[in-house]
């Protein structure tokens, strides 16, 4: 899949526990500077990387149960889940390397 996954507070856990894959979800705003920055460099690592992992988006306007069950307190925050658990979390906007060198640190060690 090369596209992101839209994530709402109904979907969430059915999607994240279901999938094969790694997931990062992006808790972002659509009114957000950073979250503008990174969905482009989103898409390309959802693009690149979709044999490996999926790519997910929550917006934290619309859904706010989950973004106060996983804290997130500022945006953008990308969740790096493996076999539906957490195992990371970066809070930020980040430069399409440095989310790279993320995604090998969680998935690929």
């Amino acid at each position: 899949m090369s596209k992101e996954i839209e994530l709402t507070d109904a979907n969430f856990d059915e999607i994240i526990s279901n999938s094969e894959l790694p997931v990062i979800v992006d808790f972002w705003a659509p009114w957000c500077g950073p979250c503008k920055f990174m969905s482009p460099v989103l898409s390309e690592i959802a693009a690149e990387k979709s044999e490996n992992l999926n790519v997910a988006k929550l917006n934290v306007d619309d859904n706010p149960n989950k973004s106060t069950q996983f804290g997130i307190s500022g945006i953008p925050t990308l969740l790096f889940f493996k076999d539906g658990k957490e195992i990371d979390r970066v809070v930020g906007a980040l430069p399409k390397q440095m989310l790279e060198q993320a995604i090998q640190k969680n998935f690929e060690s």
